[in-house]
């Protein structure tokens, strides 16, 4: 186990903050950090362009001797192919973050920006956890079942069987070390229960996920988010991303439309508390963010629109995985599935 994995007893874990990442970096993403810095035990590398970043701590009140910048050159955003601009452009923050933690610098990383550019950055300078083809995005997105584990999120739109499997061992490594669940009951995401419904990877994984050492449920559909019929569901990174992003949808559309049905009918106070539960109830993941599943360290992704208080956030869920060792959890979950042989199968 690195440095970074196991942390250093009796200080402050380190985190590298891709400060230029994010839709509304580096301001949101500095004022984060420094929120972070005051309430967090945990030391802070901002990493972007010096000048820019010293701007927004000045600008926030002056930083603190737990925060630290770090220079780095350009930053990689959604539009660019995340393993041509790794090339491209190898100062860029995020790369630059990502080395920090190779080099036992940082303990974890935290991006607001490209979730291709953070994993290809994780995949390439970290490498995957052994037995895992392709890393993943996982863990809870829904304030409605803040336990109820999602993976993957977006990150593989294609997955064959074996890569389901590996991303469902992860996903109860998480819920096992996270969230104190000490069986998870593990779901595949279909079209019906029945173990007939389902598309060919469905039936597929259903067969591998039955012969596994996992505590299989069968299928679960989509409303089974809500019935607490598993701890962890698993999808593809197609079916995953469109359900995170109908939730986000759902959740704006949904207070906005309790604002205006009932403004003038309860009082504002009243009604502005329930319109911010509508919110947070259907938007976790821009409060906690999430950490990559399958690479060697900890590196949480965050929404890009998030808030300073998302990006706090995501430092404290970064902070969490490192104290509570999660990448050793993945580690020893993956572990036990290839000593089954079921990860090997790759048809």
């Amino acid at each position: 186990m690195t440095e970074s994995e196991a942390g250093r007893p009796g200080a402050n874990i380190r985190v590298a903050v891709d400060a230029m990442g994010g839709d509304y970096a580096p301001h949101v993403v500095v004022e984060g950090a420094l929120e972070a810095a005051r309430t967090q035990p945990v030391d802070i590398l901002l990493v972007g362009d010096r000048e820019a970043v010293e701007a927004e701590i000045a600008r926030a009140g002056g930083g603190s001797p737990s925060v630290k910048v770090v220079p780095s050159e350009g930053k990689i955003v959604e539009e660019e192919h995340p393993v041509q601009a790794l090339r491209h452009k190898p100062k860029a923050s995020v790369v630059v973050g990502t080395q920090l933690l190779k080099q036992g610098q940082a303990d974890a990383l935290v991006s607001m920006g490209s979730t291709g550019a953070a994993m290809a950055a994780g995949a390439l300078l970290l490498g995957t956890l052994g037995g895992l083809e392709r890393p993943c995005i996982g863990g809870p997105f829904l304030g409605l079942a803040p336990k109820t584990v999602l993976v993957d999120m977006g990150s593989n739109v294609d997955c064959r069987a074996p890569l389901l499997l590996g991303f469902a061992a992860m996903g109860c490594a998480f819920s096992r070390t996270l969230l104190d669940i000490q069986n998870p009951r593990v779901g595949l995401l279909s079209v019906g229960s029945e173990e007939a419904k389902g598309n060919r990877q469905v039936h597929d994984a259903y067969q591998m996920f039955k012969e596994s050492n996992l505590n299989f449920v069968g299928n679960v559909e989509g409303m089974d988010f809500f019935t607490d019929k598993a701890d962890v569901i698993v999808c593809d990174g197609f079916v995953g991303n469109i359900l995170l992003k109908y939730t986000e949808g759902l959740g704006a559309a949904t207070a906005g439309y309790l604002k205006t049905a009932l403004d003038g009918k309860v009082p504002s106070d009243a009604l502005e508390s329930l319109v911010s539960q509508v919110w947070e109830v259907s938007n976790l993941g821009k409060k906690m963010g999430g950490p990559l599943f399958g690479v060697n360290g900890t590196i949480v992704v965050g929404h890009g629109a998030s808030d300073s208080e998302g990006v706090a956030g995501a430092i404290d869920t970064a902070r969490r995985c490192v104290e509570m060792k999660l990448v050793e959890s993945f580690r020893e979950e993956l572990s036990a599935l290839r000593s089954e042989e079921l990860l090997a199968r790759q048809s």
